[in-house]
C-alpha cells in the first residue's frame, strides 16, 4: 500500500469516526418544538393570528415562579390527568400570565410600528402527533386602525421557546396566511424569527429550502442512512440508483403525510427509521463477508460492471421501502396543517428540494473519495466501507433499542 493511499485511508477513517463520535445516541433530532400560526385578515377587520403551542411547554414557560407558581401546579396536574377540558381551564384561570408570555414572544408590526394584541375567546385544546396543543387566538390592531394588512411593511415575529427552563433546544414556527387575497407560508426559527407578509417568492423559496436543508443536516439518522447507502455502493450508477429510489420513496410519503392524507404515529416511524439504518449498513457487511461486494469501481463477480444482480435489485427494493418511512419522518419536521392549496404544495416541494440538495452534495463529496481509494487499493476500500458500515449499523441498533423501549 503506497504512502498516499495510507494517508487517504487514515483521513477517511478519522473523518468517519469523528462524525460517529459526535452523534448523540439518544435522539436523532434533539428536543425541538413546532408552533403553528395561521394569519388571516380581510377588508377592515384586524389581523387575526391563531396560534397552536405545545401545552406543557406553554405552561412551564408562562409560569413565573417555577413549581411554586399556581399556573405550573394547575397546568401540570391537568396535563398528567389527560383531561382536555381541565387543561383549557388551567390556562384560562391564569389567562394574564399566558397572554403576557405569548405577546412578549409574538409580535406584529406595520411599517415598523407595533400593533396592539387582544385575546379572542378562550383557550381551545388540540393535538399534533399525539402531543397536546393549546390553541390561542389574537386580533392585532395597527396604527392605521387595523387596515393596511398585506403591505410589504407588515411583519410577524415569533421567538416562542426555548426559555430559561431549557427543556427545548429549538423551535420552528410554521406560518400560513391568507391576507387580503395574499396567500403563502413561511418557516421561522431562532436564526430567522420574522417575515413580511409582502415577501417576494424568492424569499419564500429560500425560507423553505433552508428549512429542508437544515433538517437533513441536523437529522443525523437520515445522514447515517445516506452513509450506509454510499458505503454499500460499488459504482456511481449503483449509488445514483439507490439515492433515486430513496428520493422517490420519501417524496411520496412526505407529501402525503404533510398534506394530512397519511397519518402514522411517530412512535412507530422513529424506531423503523433507526432499524433501516442498521439493515442497510448490515447488508453491506453481509456482502463483504460472503464475498459479494467487490471494491468500489471494480467489476462485479459475474464480470458485469454496470448491470445490477439479483442482490442489487433486492437492495434497491429495501431502500425504497425504508425511504417511504423516512418521508414520514421528514413530514413530521414540517407539520403544516392547512387546507389543500397550490401555495401549500409549493412550500412542501421547496422543503423537499432543500433536503435533496444536501443529500446530493453529501454523495458528491464522499463517494468520489471512496471511488479513488478503491482504484488505488481495493483492500483498503473494503476496510474503510466495512468499518463505516459497522459503525453505522451499531448506531442504528442502539437508536432502535432506545426508541422501542423509550429510554
Amino acid at each position: 500500500m503506497s504512502h498516499r493511499v495510507r494517508r487517504l485511508l487514515l483521513a477517511l477513517a478519522a473523518a468517519v469516526f469523528l462524525f460517529l463520535g459526535l452523534v448523540r445516541p439518544a435522539a436523532a433530532h434533539g428536543f425541538t418544538s413546532t408552533v403553528y400560526a395561521h394569519v388571516t385578515a380581510e377588508g377592515d377587520s384586524p389581523l387575526r393570528t391563531e396560534l397552536k403551542l405545545e401545552y406543557d411547554l406553554l405552561v412551564v414557560s408562562a409560569a413565573d415562579a417555577g413549581s411554586d407558581d399556581p399556573l405550573f401546579r394547575a397546568g401540570t396536574d391537568a396535563f398528567e390527568n389527560g383531561d382536555a377540558r381541565a387543561r383549557a381551564e388551567a390556562l384560562d384561570s391564569h389567562r394574564r400570565s399566558v397572554v403576557d408570555y405569548v405577546t412578549r414572544r409574538v409580535s406584529v408590526t406595520e411599517d415598523g410600528t407595533a400593533c396592539e394584541p387582544a385575546p379572542v375567546g378562550g383557550t381551545r385544546m388540540g393535538a399534533e402527533e399525539g402531543v397536546p396543543y393549546a390553541l390561542l387566538t389574537f386580533d392585532w390592531t395597527c396604527a392605521g386602525g387595523g387596515t393596511g394588512h398585506g403591505t410589504a411593511g407588515h411583519e410577524i415575529r415569533s421567538t416562542l421557546f426555548p426559555d430559561a427552563e431549557g427543556y427545548v433546544k429549538g423551535t420552528k414556527t410554521i406560518v400560513t396566511y391568507a391576507v387580503d387575497g395574499r396567500t403563502g407560508s413561511a418557516a421561522l426559527d431562532g436564526g430567522h424569527p420574522s417575515f413580511s407578509i409582502g415577501q417576494s417568492w424568492p424569499e419564500r423559496f429560500w425560507e423553505f429550502f433552508r428549512l429542508g436543508a437544515e433538517h437533513l443536516l441536523t437529522g443525523t439518522d437520515h445522514i447515517l442512512f445516506l452513509l450506509a447507502l454510499i458505503a454499500g455502493s460499488r459504482r456511481p450508477r449503483e449509488v445514483v440508483l439507490a439515492a433515486t429510489a430513496f428520493t422517490l420513496a420519501h417524496s411520496v410519503t412526505f407529501l402525503l403525510a404533510a398534506l394530512g392524507l397519511v397519518d402514522v404515529p411517530s412512535g412507530l416511524v422513529e424506531p423503523v427509521i433507526a432499524l433501516s439504518i442498521a439493515v442497510v449498513a448490515g447488508w453491506h457487511l453481509w456482502r463483504l463477508r460472503t464475498g459479494g461486494a467487490p471494491a468500489p469501481d471494480l467489476p462485479a463477480p459475474d464480470g458485469g460492471r454496470f448491470a445490477l444482480d439479483r442482490a442489487g435489485w433486492a437492495r434497491l427494493a429495501v431502500v425504497f421501502c425504508f425511504g417511504l418511512v423516512h418521508g414520514l419522518g421528514f413530514a413530521g419536521a414540517l407539520g403544516i396543517e392547512a387546507a389543500w392549496s397550490w401555495t401549500l404544495l409549493w412550500s412542501l416541494l421547496v422543503f423537499n428540494i432543500g433536503i435533496e440538495a444536501v443529500q446530493l452534495g453529501f454523495i458528491a463529496v464522499l463517494f468520489p473519495l471512496i471511488l479513488l481509494l478503491g482504484r488505488r487499493s481495493p483492500r483498503a476500500a473494503r476496510g474503510v466501507t466495512g468499518a463505516l458500515s459497522a459503525g453505522v449499523a451499531l448506531m442504528g441498533l442502539v437508536w432502535f433499542a432506545q426508541r422501542v423501549t423509550g429510554s
